[in-house]
């Protein structure tokens, strides 16, 4: 296959998950010229897109001219890949279990290729005010609790090399944006018992991580939530937190 071929393939695979997302997002019928200007792509190649969709019935048209929707084949496919996941289906009760003896959000998370942190399951809360995210949300991983939980298991010269030549950006006053700051907090935080993330990325958004290994893969566990009920219960949301994730291990 050529370069310009595989190019090609991959700007293409990009555009369908783009449409996907375009459609989540706008939460309604949308015509070719809307799904073109969204995806800042000629109609044309987007006419391409949108007929192959629909003739594998992923998509449909809701009627002449009143534009395209999802059928419910994409939300059957997505959850049958989720029920054959076999890392949720191992911790998926525990985090449960988690979630409804913490009421807030709980996340599991891994780095991504990328060196971010991405979301692979997230448990919400069930106040009304919580933190919320979806799954496949990619965080940084200086400002966020799962980031530091996943660096500790690296040795200091592996996360140097990590970050190295990256900006830490700061989004507030809290925020860690040297490499030294970063060093000293993973050390408190192996001591104290957990990793926070105290307004560091959203000023009144707290978190607490705690690492672990499943089937020799690395993974973090976060509960989240308002910075008004996270900060004062540091203590005992760490200690029920790394009991779950001590059962998550044991049960492989």
């Amino acid at each position: 296959m050529s370069a310009k071929k595989s190019e090609s393939n991959v700007k293409t695979a990009l555009r369908v998950i783009e449409i996907i997302e375009i459609f989540a997002r706008e939460g309604k019928p949308l015509s070719l010229t809307e799904l073109a200007r969204e995806l800042e792509a000629p109609v044309s190649s987007c006419l391409g897109l949108i007929r192959t969709l629909t003739s594998q019935g992923y998509l449909y048209e809701t009627g002449r001219r009143q534009g395209y929707y999802p059928t419910g084949r994409l939300l059957a496919m997505a959850q049958r890949i989720a029920r054959s996941d076999p890392i949720l289906e191992k911790v998926g009760p525990t985090l449960t279990a988690l979630r409804d003896a913490v009421a807030e959000t709980v996340v599991l998370g891994k780095l991504a290729p990328s060196g971010e942190v991405v979301y692979l399951e997230v448990m919400p809360s069930p106040h009304p005010i919580s933190y919320v995210a979806d799954p496949g949300a990619q965080r940084h991983v200086h400002s966020n609790s799962l980031g530091k939980a996943l660096l500790s298991l690296m040795s200091s010269e592996e996360r140097r090399k990590l970050l190295k030549g990256r900006t830490l950006e700061r989004f507030n006053e809290r925020t860690l944006v040297t490499l030294e700051a970063l060093e000293e907090e993973i050390a408190r935080s192996r001591e104290r018992g957990w990793f926070q993330n105290l307004g560091e990325s959203m000023m009144d958004v707290g978190a607490i991580a705690w690492p672990l290994s499943i089937g020799g893969g690395e993974y973090a566990v976060s509960i989240a939530g308002p910075l008004y009920r996270i900060e004062p219960n540091l203590e005992p949301l760490a200690q029920q937190l790394r009991v779950a994730c001590r059962v998550m291990e044991q049960r492989q």
